[in-house]
């Protein structure tokens, strides 16, 4: 019997419906942290189409999650994963940030020194 792992999406756009999702949960980020996760989400399902998610998993970890309509013969995932990989290099503090911000506000943990 497998255990189902939590996961909590922070943000999201869809190129289907043309929307873009914030967690209200982590609306005590700052507002222009929060303009940028919303540029970042929205110009990636422009360049890539499809659905982008930024989730952290049980342990506080970010991760981009990409996905696209059965249908959705103009996505391509080769291309999708590359922009992942940029996405990642090009925002690594932006992300660090987040796991950090995480870490200590959802799931209580302290800082290190």
């Amino acid at each position: 019997m497998s255990e189902e792992k939590k996961e909590t999406v922070l943000c999201g756009a869809s190129a289907y419906d043309k929307k873009y999702y914030f967690n209200r949960e982590f609306s005590r980020l700052p507002e222009s942290i929060q303009q940028e996760l919303n540029i970042l989400c929205v110009l990636f399902t422009e360049d890539a189409g499809g659905i982008f998610e930024l989730v952290f998993d049980e342990d506080g970890s970010l991760f981009i999650r990409t996905d696209s309509d059965e249908e959705d013969i103009l996505y391509d995932e080769i291309s999708a994963g590359l922009l992942v990989k940029e996405v990642q290099r090009k925002r690594t503090d932006l992300f660090e940030s987040l796991e950090l911000f995480y870490r200590v506000v959802f799931l209580g943990q302290k800082l290190e020194d």
